[in-house]
């Protein structure tokens, strides 16, 4: 159906009446990639989105859905679909500008989308509404087209000072989160280093702590430091603790004795290296020095205020600015997440603050890898 003459075109946020023509619009505007009856109504039933919904004399028109990632400032239009009969009659410009103003209205400072490369009457809506592309992914739709990557400042955001180019690499197991952020810091620093599963697996053997709260162990922050070192960087560990890590969740008094066994052998072998280890908080002064130098900042995280599961959590630190820094998290937690919502991600300072500290005991530590200096390496040579 297309918008009658004269009468007025509403956005309104989506309704589960909506739903059955919501899932027949679906059905008519996308040969593949659609979303279910079964998603659709979920969206509509979800608090991390914006669902809006074009309509004209009681007839829906199209739609425009939002996704929203924890406490970051990124907003990603997942999906945006109007009715063949009322393209070319400004629905699809209307819902962009409304899902906008929404996702400013909720502090999002970021648009990030995906259209495909043979789509130019969407590519040329989003060009003309201030859009910018920024990457081209080959075979990204189910039918094996290209995408192009694009992104628009919704909000005023201050202009980001990055350090490296750091590729985002996912973990493959729920445990090498710290391995997956290492391996994209080495990459950044090394471009002959291309992370792969071999690496994450390798270096989780050299880093964990064997157990955590439940599960597989995570990594130590000096486990991941020596393993930095043993593949030719220069690691500077932030820790502000000096027993063993990670063991307010752990009941079992022989996993702790376990684990406490594995942080004095971690200790020995950074002492033995001469691995520079502060002792203190890192702060974001720290952070900000490191990234101007062009080294890479790991920063273990409570992953709650992306997830909400209170687990301890390595990601890697990208760029900052007067606002945000930016993070790569390697895992995607949820069902319709992927690289794309987990790269170059905006958390506000006052929120990084709370997230980088993880349990009662305000645990904090940071690793700063950087390429090994012209001194050390005359050293380790000797």
């Amino acid at each position: 159906m297309s918008v009658t003459k004269g009468a007025a075109l509403t956005i309104r946020n989506a309704r589960l009446e909506d739903l059955d023509a919501l899932h027949a619009l679906e059905n008519v505007c996308f040969d593949t990639d659609r979303l279910s009856r079964r998603r659709l109504r979920h969206w509509i039933m979800a608090s991390n989105r914006e669902f809006m919904v074009a309509e004209n004399q009681q007839q829906i028109l199209g739609y425009g859905l939002v996704l929203f990632h924890g406490a970051t400032h990124l907003a990603r239009l997942y999906s945006i679909a109007i009715s063949p009969d009322a393209r070319g009659q400004g629905v699809g410009r209307a819902l962009l500008q409304a899902l906008e103003t929404a996702a400013a209205n909720r502090d999002r400072f970021f648009m990030r989308l995906e259209v495909a490369t043979d789509n130019p009457s969407a590519i040329h809506l989003y060009q003309s509404s201030g859009y910018v592309a920024f990457d081209t992914l080959t075979d990204y739709y189910e039918d094996h087209g290209d995408a192009l990557r694009m992104q628009k400042i919704i909000r005023y955001a201050p202009k980001r000072r990055r350090g490296n180019d750091v590729p985002w690499y996912q973990q493959s197991t729920a445990f090498t989160c710290g391995p997956a952020a290492l391996m994209m810091a080495m990459a950044a620093l090394d471009r002959k280093r291309v992370p792969n599963q071999a690496t994450e697996l390798d270096i989780w053997r050299e880093a964990t702590t064997i157990f955590m709260t439940s599960g597989h162990g995570g990594c130590h922050p000096l486990g991941l430091a020596l393993a930095a070192a043993k593949r030719g960087f220069e690691p500077t560990v932030y820790v502000n603790q000096s027993g063993p890590l990670f063991l307010e969740g752990v009941r079992d008094p022989e996993k702790k004795t376990i684990m406490a066994l594995v942080h004095e052998q971690f200790e020995q072998r950074v002492a033995k290296k001469e691995i520079h280890v502060e002792r203190r908080d890192v702060t974001q002064d720290d952070i900000e020095l490191a990234i101007k130098n062009g080294s890479v900042v790991l920063a273990l995280i409570s992953s709650y205020r992306l997830d909400r599961k209170k687990a301890p959590h390595w990601v890697t630190i990208t760029a900052f600015d007067d606002a945000c820094f930016y993070i790569h998290d390697p895992d995607p937690s949820f069902e319709e997440q992927t690289g794309l919502d987990c790269e170059d991600l905006p958390i506000a300072r006052s929120d990084f603050a709370r997230m980088s500290q993880f349990g009662k005991d305000r645990l904090r530590a940071a690793l700063i890898v950087s390429k090994k200096s012209i001194s050390r390496k005359k050293k380790a040579a000797r």
